[in-house]
């Protein structure tokens, strides 16, 4: 691969740019790549040499990105979007070139809260929408009863955890900003805040879920993969300026990463990869646990068998990888959706342009891989596995649904958002 590391003439030589660069991470399954590509020598071979710095909250990962502790970081997809439109920070314009990975969250509730949900019906391993019934049940039961509502965290405001869950509960009749009470809390936290009852759910990725499994604080309820099959979840996120900068060092760094996330997404590597993962200086969780997320395969409460999760973690498969523009628009629009900004054509061009395909192809245009042609797709549009246009021919994408059969077309967000009642 290093004979591969100039694909672009004109840009300045390898040698001119730090080889040295730090990445910041939370200590969650999908760092994956990031750290594949440091221990398996992927990073090395493009004449790389990574540092890996593990962070405990995804503020700290924005903010030390922003102010150059970081060149660049593992971060919620959503977050260099809100950074560059100046939503709940200052205005710090970052880009995305390449996805970590699909999929990983769940939604983990307490076995108190699981228990009423049973009382109303609910059975493990149902779908979302009858999970979401049960839930709405106990939400309206607590009301009339005078109790408190439900206390539910995410990692982050600005989040994917926070805007599926919302998607969750408005679609099966709870209003998320009336009838829950929705904290933020780090993904480490979450355990422990379960354990103590101060908290009644949550929304974080893996481990997070199935140690509160393992602890007897939770109930795994509903997976992202199951919400949003095939959605998207972290990122590389740089400094807008970076690419400017330094333009091979990016390139060389995606080509890792590329690397990286494939030798990831092999199953006979998972054994392996739930061994690196387990790592002190990594994630910190038991192998077995971590190996739980890498398969699929999740154990949903104390003593249930494992139950075998389709796409729950995609590292590389179905384009993984590539930064979809359409993903970017519809993080943008849960941000309008849920009042975080106001909906305007100029900000949702700007938000689109947060994510690079442009640099994803140019890193990697001299490997011959399979890219994508078009930088953006209708979402949740494809039912069952299928070929669509690529630079080889064609490449599988999908299945790709949404649980509630909404599609979201990026060339149509304003007639998306009334859809949803969003009055623009």
């Amino acid at each position: 691969m290093s004979s591969q590391a100039n694909p672009q003439d004109d840009a300045p030589a390898l040698e001119s740019e730090p080889a040295a660069l730090t990445l910041g991470f939370i200590p969650l399954v999908d760092c994956a790549p990031l750290v594949v590509a440091k221990e398996k020598g992927f990073a090395a071979d493009e004449g790389l040499s990574l540092r890996l710095v593990r962070e405990t909250s995804w503020a700290n990962i924005r903010d030390r990105v922003m102010i150059g502790h970081f060149d660049a970081a593992h971060m919620l997809g959503p977050m260099p979007i809100a950074s560059t439109l100046g939503i709940g920070h200052v205005e710090a314009p970052m880009i995305a070139p390449f996805s970590l990975g699909l999929g990983g969250n769940a939604i983990t509730l307490s076995p108190a809260v699981f228990t009423q949900m049973e009382a109303a019906g609910a059975k493990l391993g149902e779908g979302p929408a009858e999970m979401g019934r049960a839930l709405a049940a106990v939400v309206g039961s607590r009301r009339a009863a005078g109790a408190a509502p439900l206390t539910l965290a995410v990692v982050h405001l600005v989040s994917g955890h926070h805007y599926e869950l919302r998607y969750w509960l408005a679609a099966c009749g709870v209003d998320p900003d009336r009838d829950v009470r929705i904290i933020v809390l780090p993904p480490s936290f979450m355990v422990d805040a379960a354990r103590e009852q101060q908290i009644d759910g949550f929304c974080a990725g893996e481990p997070w879920n199935s140690l509160a499994v393992e602890a007897g604080a939770g109930v795994i309820a509903v997976t992202k993969s199951a919400l949003w099959r095939q959605g998207p979840e972290k990122v590389l996120g740089f400094r807008a300026n970076f690419a400017e900068r330094w333009p091979q060092r990016l390139a060389a760094l995606l080509r890792a990463l590329y690397r990286a996330a494939q030798w990831a997404g092999r199953a006979d590597n998972h054994p392996e990869l739930a061994r690196m993962l387990a790592s002190p200086d990594y994630v910190g969780a038991p192998p077995a646990i971590i190996a739980r997320a890498l398969s699929g395969a999740l154990v949903r409460r104390v003593g249930a068998e494992p139950e075998p999760i389709a796409d729950f973690l995609v590292f590389h498969d179905h384009a993984a990888n590539f930064p979809w523009q359409s993903h970017s628009l519809w993080f943008y629009s849960q941000m309008v959706r849920c009042g975080q900004i106001a909906y305007g054509p100029a900000l949702a061009e700007k938000a689109r342009r947060v994510y690079r395909p442009d640099l994803y192809r140019g890193a990697l245009a001299a490997t011959g891989v399979d890219l994508p042609r078009a930088s953006a797709k209708v979402e949740g549009a494809l039912r069952t596995a299928t070929p669509v246009a690529s630079r080889n021919g064609a490449m599988i994408l999908g299945p790709d649904g949404f649980f509630d059969g909404q599609p979201f077309d990026p060339a149509q967000i304003e007639a998306y958002l009334k859809a949803f009642g969003v009055h623009i």
